[in-house]
């Protein structure tokens, strides 16, 4: 059973999309408080956060701030709001995807699997491939290790860097990233694939300007070396 935690003020749209996505083994819990939801979320197990950005008392934008300060659950905005702004905002934020209302259920049903496809590691992959010595991407697993120690990646996160490790020594376009990343929208913008850079690097706690393995090439895109 997939556990899910909810956090939307429409209790009508949650409880229609509660029994749609149960045939399908997935579990709905519903908080209509942004700050009940963070607590829920603190206090219980879940595998993935449905996320409204209009919330009653703490914007959704802010919501999903305090949830990647201290997980990095897979995170789904579930909005009205059709502003490109707000989607980048919440791309920048840490969001893992973003599906404008209104929506088939059936698409979120979809999206929900292939987040948790990639976090759990069930996607059949290439052998494991070791770059560098101290950075190893280990794609059975679906993770990324940092000296000995798993980095806490979103999917988008582990998608970029895990692509940039396997083309190591060439340069990669932020388009190419944005088309050959299923985490990553294709309506990302190039500046949504400069700020999750960002987050890689601080994860790997690396200055950008004097970069161990992620280099920018202006104009161009990046290119990771050992």
């Amino acid at each position: 059973m997939t556990n899910v935690l909810m956090i939307e003020d429409d209790l009508e749209l949650a409880e229609i999309l509660m029994e749609y996505l149960e045939p399908f083994d997935i579990a709905i819990t519903i908080a209509d408080d942004p700050y009940l939801g963070l607590s829920t979320l603190d206090t219980q197990k879940f595998d993935l956060v449905i996320l409204d950005l209009t919330l009653p008392g703490l914007d959704g934008l802010e919501v999903c701030t305090e949830i990647r300060k201290h997980h990095s659950i897979p995170i789904i905005i579930s909005s009205a709001r059709t502003d490109i702004t707000d989607k980048v905002t919440a791309l920048e934020n840490g969001a893992d995807d973003y599906l404008p209302k209104p929506y088939n259920p059936r698409e979120l049903q979809a999206r929900i699997m292939s987040l948790l496809r990639r976090q759990k590691g069930l996607i059949p992959t290439e052998q494991s491939v070791q770059k560098p010595k101290d950075l190893i991407l280990n794609e059975e697993q679906m993770n990324i290790v940092l000296q000995g120690k798993q980095l806490h990646l979103t999917a988008a996160e582990y998608g970029i860097l895990g692509y940039l490790m396997k083309k190591e020594g060439g340069v990669v376009s932020r388009e190419e990233l944005i088309y050959n990343i299923e985490a990553i929208s294709e309506e990302t913008t190039n500046k949504s694939i400069d700020v999750i850079i960002g987050r890689i690097r601080q994860k790997l706690g690396e200055n950008p300007k004097e970069p161990t393995y992620i280099h920018a090439i202006r104009g161009v895109g990046y290119k990771f070396l050992q």
